[in-house]
């Protein structure tokens, strides 16, 4: 098992066509996918990778920018994409920042998802998440 890692300046396109399957695939309108921000900064390159490969599915897409990590995991609602987060955290032996935001109960296009989980992570980690700046999701 291993996550498919992408290039952060492809982050919007792959939500675009995340959120676009959802749209055109799930008819109840339920968390169709969600996505988990973790803040990897405490933890080794090594470490992360192992964990990357160990953890996620193969269908699951990781961006990252530096030791800001997200994951777009689809067909997980927020309780899956916890225990992925539990996983990682008992990987490491550490907490981590972390949030997530699901499709479409959070935001039901890719720049109220990004807002969303902007707003959150400033919120309770007084992390405004910079990398997002230069993001421009229409």
């Amino acid at each position: 098992m291993a996550g498919v890692h992408f290039g952060f300046d492809n982050f919007r396109q792959l939500l675009d066509l995340t959120v676009g399957l959802a749209q055109r695939l799930d008819e109840n309108r339920a968390e169709s996918f969600t996505l988990l921000y973790c803040d990897f900064s405490k933890v080794k390159q090594s470490v992360i990778d192992s964990s990357l490969e160990q953890i996620l599915r193969n269908s699951d897409a990781i961006v990252n920018s530096k030791s800001d990590y997200f994951f777009i995991l689809p067909y997980t609602d927020k309780y899956g994409a916890g225990i992925v987060k539990n996983m990682f955290v008992e990987f490491f032996a550490q907490e981590l920042n972390s949030q997530m935001v699901s499709y479409p109960i959070d935001g039901e296009h890719t720049k109220a998802l990004i807002q969303e989980l902007k707003d959150c992570v400033g919120v309770k980690f007084h992390n405004d998440l910079r990398c997002l700046d230069g993001f421009n999701p229409y």
